[in-house]
């Protein structure tokens, strides 16, 4: 038997779950985020209320009662043992040249609030625009380029807090 999956509920019940019962559940698909399921003989209605699919965690209605779900696989369990984590968790205080090249565009300035994914700047490396994107919520602390200088890879292109 392969290791089961651990299943938080409400940060209160934790349960091992295999693919073994995973398998033989008794449910129905009724829309992409209802299901009809039979459990100890009880008819159940599970609507996905909300996903968050990269931490695994889900708010499951059911029978009018919303329930938490958070979900880890064994793969989760063997990085947490490794003492790694991750890349959401990392810290990352500033943004270098990922290869030579020169900026052409600067989407922001000093003390300015970005929100992760949001274009920091945009860099020409052989005749490509490349958009550099904060990785994750934070304010700029410093622009150490402008537009028109040419960078060496690994330059250090912004500093954030």
């Amino acid at each position: 038997m392969k290791k089961p999956y651990k299943v938080l509920v409400n940060n209160a019940q934790e349960f091992l779950i295999g693919e073994d019962q995973i398998q033989s559940l008794d449910m129905l698909k009724e829309s992409d985020s209802a299901y009809h399921l039979i459990h100890n003989q009880k008819s159940l209605l599970a609507r996905v209320v909300d996903a968050d699919f990269y931490n695994k965690t889900y708010t499951i209605n059911i029978n009018s009662n919303n329930y938490k779900v958070k979900i880890q696989t064994p793969l989760d369990d063997l990085i947490k043992k490794m003492g790694y984590s991750y890349g959401s968790s990392r810290v990352v205080n500033s943004i270098a040249a990922p290869m030579p090249g020169i900026i052409i565009g600067i989407e922001v300035k000093k003390d300015q609030e970005v929100r992760e994914g949001d274009t920091l700047l945009i860099l020409e490396a052989m005749k490509m625009e490349n958009a550099i994107l904060c990785p994750k919520d934070a304010r700029i602390k410093e622009v150490y380029v402008a537009v028109g200088d040419t960078v060496d890879k690994n330059k250090l292109l912004i500093a954030l807090e």
